[in-house]
């Protein structure tokens, strides 16, 4: 089965079968999570469940193959994507057979995007939002989608410190970025006590010029 959607711009060629998610047509989730989601040269992505791979072709051809991982648990999802990539034009991309982040070894993305399987218990989406902000850099962001809201607000507020929310076409799309930490100022080293700086600076300011 093939299927033709144009996103951002970009038009995509894109072979699915009957045995993974959302075969017909690619997913109004997706299409409503990369509605909010900019993918800039300079970024380092990874596409957490990729599915036949719409999210991470589509951020090959806008920031570089070479900088995108794409990754499933399903070898049919792997091998799909793998074909699609080469349709599309960015057969550079690296794409893993992996339970979630078991396989995946980058520690430096700028942008974790998933369409996790919310009609499930919340054991893969707490793993998928834990190990992401591990697998962030500083200043990263994660976009998540789903049809659920409290437990992801929650669970990403608690992870990330915040989550930034809008709603589109009865969908979810979350947005969490890591936050930079503060520089810690260093304290100045002392080299005598108080006593004997009050007492120096008393002897200073007793001399004459």
């Amino acid at each position: 089965m093939l299927i033709q959607e144009t996103i951002q711009g970009v038009p995509l060629q894109l072979e699915t079968d009957s045995s993974l998610f959302s075969p017909a047509a690619v997913d109004r989730g997706t299409l409503a999570m990369l509605s909010a989601a900019e993918f800039l040269p300079e970024d380092v992505v990874l596409d957490l469940g990729c599915g036949y791979g719409v999210v991470g072709i589509l951020a090959a051809k806008k920031s570089g193959a070479e900088r995108v991982t794409m990754c499933d648990c399903e070898e049919t999802a792997v091998v799909l994507s793998q074909r699609n990539a080469e349709k599309n034009g960015v057969p550079g991309i690296t794409i893993l057979q992996s339970n979630g982040f078991e396989k995946v070894m980058r520690r430096d993305f700028t942008l974790i995007l998933s369409n996790p399987p919310y009609h499930t218990d919340f054991s893969v989406a707490k793993h998928f939002i834990e190990e992401g902000y591990r697998h962030l850099a500083e200043g990263g962001r994660m976009f998540m989608v789903t049809k659920r809201l409290d437990w992801y607000k929650n669970k990403l507020t608690s992870v990330f410190g915040g989550v930034r929310m809008q709603e589109k076409d009865g969908y979810f799309v979350f947005c969490a970025e890591k936050r930079r930490r503060p520089v810690k100022k260093e304290k100045p080293v002392r080299t005598m006590s108080k006593k004997l700086e009050r007492r120096y600076a008393g002897k200073k300011k007793g001399v004459r010029k």
